[in-house]
Parts: structure tokens; C-alpha cells; sequence
């Protein structure tokens, strides 16, 4: 025992040596052989000193979510190292800095830190995921709403406000540039206002594999497991991405039945309906389409000149001497039509060109400025085009689609191409009969008014009518 004595002392000596940043930043290195490389830099490499206080060590985490899961898998390791080193300690708490909190958690100031609180520069590292940012500026009230995505708003909004589990999971599909991702962020940020403790969780179907690739690697499996099913909110962008990714899809489903059988929301988006996806198990697209499946169809005209209209308003502070002449608006949201973010860059180069110049934005310096996005938009759908898209998507030969035949499998199929080349093209109903097998304009008038009272009637016409028009107009 005597000899024992000396080092006991001399812990009890060194423990009221003051603890530093830089010492914690020694001891935490030892940690690698004891945890493990990964583990170490997703749980413990994050950590931040903050003080030691009468035996209690406090860290600070970016995440409320990343101090619990320390404390409960390696809590007693870290206070093992602490002791060892000659620093006694009895407890370690987690806090999360004000100056990590979004800007909806700082609203409720008065509730828990946020359990996926994105960090200080507006964006997040959502849930202890690197990767998967939350932008800022993607919340509800920077979404336009119109007629083709109030749907799919309304549905975001519900998901949003928290509560019951309603829709389980909600997708979200359309093309690009349709507002998909915006609805995914802006309801996480509005989770994040409402419930500051919940765990939500953003991430890419990319950033998904490369996480359950990285854990395979790694023989971290299990905590892989844990981390994504103890989540309260699962948000992934592009589930298409995991198609043909056996591996990745297996694991997919087993965490979306946990989740589901925990009664924990999920929300998907992707490019395409769920049945449209090739290369996903059935099991999987009949999960996703358990819930609510809503599309976001491409925008009309009032929405894009709204769009445009609320950048005006944001550019405007950024640029407050520059004018824009009459009309230009109107003209952007006409020509441009198929993607918003082209959209969007449009109108940024115009007030970038505009500032640097220092001449008003008028018609004329839009069609030079724009010319090559305007040529690009200008790729005008052809009745041949038609032909051949409303032929593969009811898998019957072009030559029976414009042919003489009669007969229902053919008829119906040719309506809906005569529909398109009205709707979709500029070209006359003789110009479009000559097209069909020199059918005269009656026929083609008839084929076009049957096909608008059997859109309004027959919902798989419908459908039919909007894949086919998304797919021209990709």
C-alpha cells in the first residue's frame, strides 16, 4: 500500500492542474486505438472542451442528438481517459452553443437545443450527417405556391407542423427544378422551429450509400443501425439514386419498416413516381406508395412571373439602383418555361450584367444576354417527337399509331398524340391530320375533344396525358 500512496497523491496534484483545450486535444488522440479510426472522427473528433468545474467536464457538441449518443455508447470511456491522465472527474455533460443553433431554434429560445441544429453560417450538417446541408434559404416562406405545386405544399406544410403521423411516408416526385428539394428543407427547418429536440435527419439516397458502404468498410454496421433508426423525422432526396443498388435497397428497407413501425415520418422525393422508377424492388416502391404520393407538376406561366417577381424583390436590395424596364418579367416567364433554377439564373445574370454596365434592364439587353439560354429554350417539340413518345409509352409500333387501323389499342393511343400535338405545338389541325396517315382536321378536332372530356374522367388518361407531356418537355 505504501508504494501505492505516491501516485495516488499525485493524481489528486495534477487534477487541480488546470484543463486546456490543447490537453483534452492530447487525451482525445488516445481515444483512436480505444474506439476505433470512425468512430472517432463522426463522435469523438467533434467534441469542443468548454470547462472543468468540480469534478464535471463539459464538451460542446454541434448537435444535442451527438451528445446523447456519446454519452450513452462512450461516455465511460472518455471518463476512464479523463481520470487516467490525472484529471478527476465524476460526470461529463454535452451542451450545444447558441451560436450553433439555426435560426428557428434561436426563435424558441425558451425550449431544449435543437437535435439537428444547423450550424451557425445558415446551413446544416443535419443530424450528425457531414454532407447533407440544410440551405437557408429554402423555407416556406421563399415558396412560391400556384396551381401546379399547391398539392404538394399543402401536404409539406401538413408533414411540417408535426404532431400524428399522417401521411407515412409523403413523396415528393417531379423534373428538375421544380421545387422538390425547397419543400424538403423548408420542412425541416419548420420542424426544427416547432420541436427543437426532434431528431430529423436530411440526406441524399447518395449520401445514404455512401454511409452504409462506409459501415460495411468500417464493421460499423451496428452503429449505423442505431444511428439512422433512432431518428424521429427520415428525409431522403433522390431515392431513384439507389436503383440497382441491392446492398443499399436491402438496408433501405429494413430501416424504413423500423422507422414506420416506430411511428416516425419519413419523407422521399425523387424525379419520378415510384412505379416509374426502374431498378427498385417491388417490396420498396410498394412502401413508398403506402402513404401519400404527390407530383409536382411543371409550372404555368403565373407561377414562373411569381417567382420571378419575389427575386426582383430580393435582388433589389442587393442591387437598389438598377432599373428594370416594363415587360421583361413577362417575357422571361414565356420563354423560359421548363426549369425554374434556369429560370432563376436568368434573371441574376440580367441584374449582374445590368450592375456591371450600369444600363436599365430592358427587353433589348435581355435578348443579348440571354441568347443562349433563350436559343435552348426555343428547341421547339415536334408532332413527330410525339408520335414517337405516345408509341414507346404504350408499346405499340409508330406505323400502327399513324395507320389506318381502328381498333380501340390503336385509337385511343393516337387521340392522345393528336391531344399533345395540339397542346404542345404550334402547328394547324390540317397540318397535324397530314401528319396522322392524311387524316383530314375533323378527325383530329373529334380525337382532341375526346381525350379532354376522358382527361376530366378517366384519372389513368390523366396520368398518361402529364408523364407524357413531363417527358417531351425534359
Amino acid at each position: 500500500m505504501l508504494g501505492v500512496k505516491p501516485i495516488m497523491n499525485h493524481k489528486r496534484r495534477t487534477g487541480r492542474v488546470r484543463m486546456t483545450s490543447e490537453t483534452w486535444g492530447h487525451i482525445r488522440e488516445n481515444l483512436i486505438g480505444t474506439v476505433g479510426k470512425n468512430n472517432y472522427v463522426n463522435w469523438i473528433e467533434p467534441l469542443e472542451f468548454a470547462a472543468l468545474e468540480d469534478g464535471v467536464v463539459r464538451f460542446h457538441v454541434p448537435t444535442q442528438f451527438m451528445g446523447n449518443w456519446v454519452s450513452r455508447n462512450f461516455g465511460d470511456t472518455i471518463l476512464h481517459e479523463l481520470n487516467g491522465s490525472g484529471h478527476p472527474v465524476s460526470r461529463i455533460e454535452f451542451t450545444v452553443p447558441p451560436s450553433q443553433l439555426s435560426p428557428a431554434s434561436k426563435n424558441a429560445a425558451s425550449k431544449k437545443q435543437a437535435g439537428a441544429a444547423p450550424r451557425k453560417n445558415g446551413t446544416s450538417a443535419s443530424v450528425d450527417l457531414p454532407g447533407a446541408p440544410l440551405d437557408a434559404r429554402f423555407t416556406f416562406d421563399s415558396f412560391v405556391v400556384g396551381k401546379p405545386n399547391e398539392l404538394a405544399h399543402a401536404a409539406a406544410k401538413r408533414v411540417a407542423e408535426g404532431g400524428t403521423v399522417t401521411f407515412n411516408p409523403l413523396f415528393l416526385y417531379g423534373g428538375v427544378g421544380l421545387g422538390k428539394t425547397h419543400l424538403m428543407h423548408a420542412i425541416a427547418w419548420e420542424l426544427q422551429a416547432r420541436s427543437p429536440d426532434l431528431r430529423v435527419v436530411y440526406l441524399s439516397a447518395e449520401q445514404f450509400m455512401y454511409r452504409f458502404v462506409q459501415a460495411l468498410r468500417d464493421k460499423e454496421m451496428i452503429g449505423f443501425k442505431q444511428l439512422f433508426r433512432s431518428v424521429d423525422v427520415l428525409m431522403v432526396d433522390d431515392v431513384q439514386f439507389i436503383a440497382g443498388k441491392e446492398a443499399t435497397q436491402e438496408e433501405f428497407f429494413h430501416t424504413f419498416n423500423a422507422l414506420v413501425d416506430l411511428n416516425k415520418q419519413i419523407i422521399l422525393s425523387a424525379d419520378r413516381a415510384p412505379t416509374e422508377i426502374q431498378g427498385i424492388e417491388e417490396r420498396i416502391v410498394s412502401r413508398m406508395q403506402s402513404g401519400l404520393v404527390v407530383d409536382l407538376h411543371p409550372t404555368n406561366y403565373e407561377l414562373r412571373l411569381g417567382i420571378l417577381q419575389q427575386k426582383v424583390d430580393q435582388y433589389s436590395e442587393q442591387f437598389p439602383n438598377l432599373e428594370m424596364a416594363e415587360g421583361v418579367l413577362e417575357f422571361l416567364a414565356h420563354r423560359i418555361s421548363n426549369n425554374v433554377r434556369v429560370l432563376e439564373g436568368a434573371l441574376m445574370r440580367l441584374f449582374a450584367f445590368g450592375s456591371l454596365v450600369d444600363r436599365e434592364i430592358t427587353l433589348e439587353l435581355a435578348q443579348d444576354c440571354l441568347a443562349d439560354i433563350l436559343r435552348a429554350s426555343d428547341r421547339k417539340i415536334t408532332v413527330e417527337a410525339i408520335q414517337r413518345q405516345v408509341s414507346d409509352h404504350y408499346n405499340i409500333r409508330l406505323s400502327d399509331l399513324i395507320g389506318p387501323k381502328r381498333v380501340r389499342t390503336f385509337a385511343r393511343p393516337r387521340q392522345v398524340a393528336m391531344y399533345l400535338s395540339k397542346q404542345l405545338t404550334s402547328r394547324s389541325l390540317p397540318e397535324i391530320g397530314r401528319r396522322f396517315g392524311g387524316r383530314d382536321h375533323t378527325t383530329v378536332m373529334h380525337g382532341v375533344r375526346r381525350i379532354e372530356e376522358l382527361k376530366a374522367q378517366d384519372s389513368q388518361i390523366a396520368e398518361d396525358l402529364e408523364l407524357l407531356r413531363r417527358a417531351l418537355e425534359a
